[in-house]
């Protein structure tokens, strides 16, 4: 964070310096960058602009990198330009250009994560609604049994009851004595 703080510090005290050296006012610099077809706003430019704003935090992609542009023409290589100063705009150009790889990327891999959590979740779907209907069914047959298991005991419970209470088995039992 500090090393991105020193960064950022560093492009918005050079951009002052460009401002100052070329005596742009910002409507100047607005002109600018709609004519590098981009865009930020006036008053965030003034706020970039302002005293002390240095220490503050900006988005360089969308906010001080148009500006640089805009001031300094950093992503186009002139002819005119010394070695170093193209040596750095192609450094420049090849970053940006893999920053929007790289962003492409992310949203592909974003995309498919999309769809691989949206295909678990059909199947995870799938596989509940097959688990419920297994257990419905468990549960349904249990009950079945349970109800089964009642009526035995009951008519178990009736025939006992209707031996036990049977005038034929006292008789019986009279005669086993003898």
């Amino acid at each position: 964070m500090t090393n991105n703080m020193i960064n950022t510090k560093e492009v918005i005290l050079s951009l002052k310096h460009v401002k100052e050296e070329k005596k742009l006012s910002l409507d100047t610099i607005v002109s600018l960058m709609e004519q590098n077809g981009e865009y930020v706003s006036k008053t965030t430019l003034s706020r970039v602009f302002s005293k002390g704003s240095e220490e503050k935090l900006f988005r360089y992609e969308t906010t001080l990198r148009p500006i640089a542009n805009a001031l300094l023409d950093m992503e186009t290589i002139e002819s005119d330009d010394d070695t170093d100063t193209q040596a750095y705009k192609s450094i420049l150009k090849l970053k940006k250009d893999l920053l929007f790889e790289l962003e492409r990327q992310v949203k592909e891999l974003k995309e498919e994560l999309e769809k691989q959590k949206h295909k678990y979740n059909e199947r995870l779907v799938t596989e509940t609604e097959k688990f419920q209907t297994s257990l419905d069914f468990a549960t349904n047959q249990i009950a079945l049994k349970d109800k089964r298991i009642d009526q035995l005991m009951d008519m178990n419970h009736t025939l006992m009851t209707q031996l036990l209470s049977c005038p034929c088995r006292k008789n019986a039992t009279i005669e086993n004595e003898d």
